[in-house]
């Protein structure tokens, strides 16, 4: 079973085509297929040809870049945490050697078996810093901690617990 669709309107202009096309000179009809092939060919050209290098010109410089930045990295080697001399003395030295790494003013006593520390104002920055050299540089840990930010924009106060 063949079903086979056709269109009236369709018939009738491929007959007008045909029937024009007839009424055509040789020179005219060799005319006309010359330059419907030229127009083929410029759309071919410049609406698939040319978009076609242009995506695999941008392709091959991205390509370029990625291999560039890899080589860069393989250059670098294996990234590691670059580990920090451990801090020696008493908990009362290293907490204070440290806030002087970091140019902060800290109050430090005793107490228990670990330190407490106070900075009456530091820059929040600063005392973060600080906080994280101790953790790198020393077995002492935080128990506890109490950070007030001051009316000075950037500026806190804190207090700091640690044990070792």
């Amino acid at each position: 079973m063949r079903i086979e669709l056709r269109d009236p309107r369709l018939d009738a202009a491929i007959a007008r085509f045909e029937g024009w096309w007839a009424t055509l000179s040789q020179r005219e009809r060799v005319l006309l297929t010359v330059l419907g092939l030229l127009i083929a060919g410029a759309a071919l050209v410049y609406g698939v040809i040319k978009p076609l290098q242009a995506a695999r010109a941008e392709a091959r410089a991205d390509i370029r870049t990625y291999e560039t930045l890899s080589a860069r990295i393989r250059a670098v080697g294996k990234l590691q945490p670059q580990t920090a001399q451990r801090r020696t003395g008493s908990p009362v030295e290293i907490v204070q050697a440290a806030a002087q790494a970091q140019a902060l003013s800290v109050a430090v006593e005793p107490q228990g078996g670990g330190v407490r520390a106070v900075v009456s104002e530091g820059d929040y920055a600063k005392v973060v810093g600080w906080l994280a050299d101790l953790s790198r540089s020393s077995t002492l840990a935080v128990t506890s901690a109490r950070i007030v930010r001051r009316p000075n924009a950037g500026m806190v106060e804190a207090q700091v617990s640690f044990a070792p």
